[in-house]
């Protein structure tokens, strides 16, 4: 990958860490974005941070441009941005909360994929690896807006890919399930946590759909599950 561009959203995030780390692992140039990064968030020589509310079209935007000013191209986008809300059934559900999942799991992909596809076609070539969720395809109780924000986010991604598929441009959807990073922890201390997914296994996987040994492989959306299945 040392000779590949890749922009990484949600990059600082508890699995976004793991991916971002395992790009520069690689060699690649990468453009990590969040609400609030910068420099420091990776102590590495090819890590460049570029700050973005990704909720906002203008700044996805924003975004690419400038990533492509400073790199003349991107190879590679993961997105990893997006969010949890849940707790209550569908009909005790508020907007709020629906509003905060589809910004964050749907209009943050929608923004970033309809600034990041245009130049990967005038380029003819381009990864695109998003992180959905099992809730996308399996749907469980008291989760309605994190859910179907998910699902939503599996059907744009595998229409990427159709619409790109003799471009060179492939896009594919991870479904993990509970992953096993420090705010899951936090947030659930008393849980099996043999039964969640590596993170560094999801951030290889992410790096595998990137590389040239996966252009045969699109519009797929992979479940990783691991023991909890």
């Amino acid at each position: 990958m040392d000779t590949q561009v890749v922009l990484i959203t949600g990059a600082q995030g508890g699995l976004g860490a793991f991916v971002t780390q395992a790009f520069l692992a690689s060699g690649a140039q990468v453009v990590g974005t969040g609400r609030q990064i910068d420099d420091s968030a990776f102590a590495h020589p090819r890590f460049e941070a570029i700050p973005a509310d990704l909720t906002r079209p203008h700044n996805a935007a924003r975004l690419v441009a400038d990533t492509i000013l400073k790199f003349r191209r991107i190879d590679v986008l993961v997105h990893v941005a997006g969010g949890f809300a849940g707790g209550a059934p569908i009909h005790e559900t508020d907007d709020a909360t629906w509003d905060a999942m589809l910004d964050l799991n749907l209009r943050t992909g929608v923004n970033i994929l309809r600034a990041v596809i245009p130049p990967m076609r005038a380029q003819k070539r381009g990864r695109i690896v998003a992180i959905g969720s099992r809730a996308g395809v399996e749907p469980s109780a008291n989760i309605s807006a994190y859910g179907a924000s998910k699902a939503a986010l599996v059907s744009l991604v595998k229409t990427a890919a159709i619409e790109n598929r003799k471009l060179g441009i492939t896009a594919n959807v991870i479904l993990p399930g509970t992953i096993d990073t420090p705010a899951n922890r936090r947030s659930d201390p008393g849980a099996d946590r043999s039964q969640w997914v590596s993170p560094q296994k999801l951030a290889a996987l992410a790096l595998y759909l990137a590389s040239d040994d996966a252009a045969d492989i699109t519009g797929a959306a992979i479940p990783v599950y691991g023991a909890g299945l």
